[in-house]
């Protein structure tokens, strides 16, 4: 049996989200869904998983937390100890209120920069990797469901594309992969 992907275009995000209750509610797994801007509550629908992106930025706020403070200690109490009214900064932590603004600046940084990343990575989506959208349109004004038969063993293509034909479904293409 020859594995095939499904795409079914609708008009409408609405239409878009009764054909994937349509399909889930008969047990078919969805694969992503294609829109030109986030449709919201598909996510509970087509069963997307939360998100780790929030534990990887406290992470990377943790990160840059060290860094600053490991960086501070090391320009303006080791390397080079500034002595400002006569009091010379000999030890960090009699120093602490002075270096807080510039500690938050920079694990807020390192927080948001990190994330940045990582969205990038875990999508795909940095600069100059190629899209994988699968029809131009989706970007415009269409919204596409995509379906695998690998990923549905209990289905076969032609009962999927049945299923999508009860929806408003404006078309329904079908490729090899």
């Amino acid at each position: 049996m020859a594995n095939k992907v499904i795409y079914a275009v609708y008009d409408d995000p609405e239409q878009l989200k009764d054909g994937a209750r349509k399909l889930v509610s008969a047990g078919v797994k969805v694969k992503d869904v294609f829109s030109p801007f986030p449709i919201h509550g598909i996510d509970p629908i087509i069963g997307v998983t939360r998100t780790r992106l929030g534990i990887v930025s406290f992470m990377f706020g943790i990160a840059g937390t060290a860094l600053a403070v490991l960086g501070i200690w090391y320009f303006n109490i080791f390397d080079w100890p500034m002595n400002i009214g006569g009091k010379p900064s000999f030890h960090y932590y009699q120093n602490v209120p002075a270096f807080i603004p510039v500690t938050f600046e920079f694990t807020v940084l390192c927080a948001a920069h990190g994330m940045a990343i990582t969205y990038l990575i875990r999508n795909k989506t940095l600069p100059g990797m190629p899209a994988r959208n699968p029809d131009p349109r989706s970007t415009d004004d269409k919204f596409i469901i995509e379906v695998r038969t690998a990923d549905n063993h209990g289905h076969n293509s032609e009962a999927i594309a049945e299923l999508l034909r009860q929806s408003p479904v404006t078309e329904i293409n079908e490729r090899q992969c």
